[in-house]
């Protein structure tokens, strides 16, 4: 069984990640899943949009599955993307693509992974 801090994030996070959580169930591997909440739910339930047990979870299970969070404008509290950022040390966001069979596309048997440094 593996261990996943499932963040659901807010505004459209909750799809986004609930439909992630339902993909990687499908698969058949076994997850147990730690739900945490960090954005303007944390902010109204904690006083902080980052909450220490949030980022304990990340921190005890190595992976964490993340919807979109809101970051305000103007007001509020700093871009929780940010901080999970630099309190985690990441500096890289990888994307692999592959092709499908039976997708239509100009690319043929191209495999390829994109590397954002942050």
């Amino acid at each position: 069984m593996h261990r996943v801090t499932f963040i659901p994030g807010d505004g459209i996070g909750p799809e986004v990640a609930e439909a992630t959580r339902r993909v990687l169930e499908a698969t058949g591997v076994k997850f147990q899943w730690d739900t945490v909440i960090i954005g303007s739910q944390a902010q109204d339930k904690f006083g902080t949009p980052l909450p220490e047990s949030a980022l304990q979870s990340i921190r005890k299970n190595k992976v964490a599955i993340k919807g979109p969070v809101t970051t305000p404008i103007g007001t509020g509290f700093r871009s929780v993307n940010v901080a999970l950022r630099k309190i985690l040390d990441l500096y890289a966001c990888l994307r692999p693509c592959k092709i499908y069979p039976g997708i239509n596309t100009p690319f043929r048997d191209l495999d390829i992974v994109v590397i954002m440094v942050i």
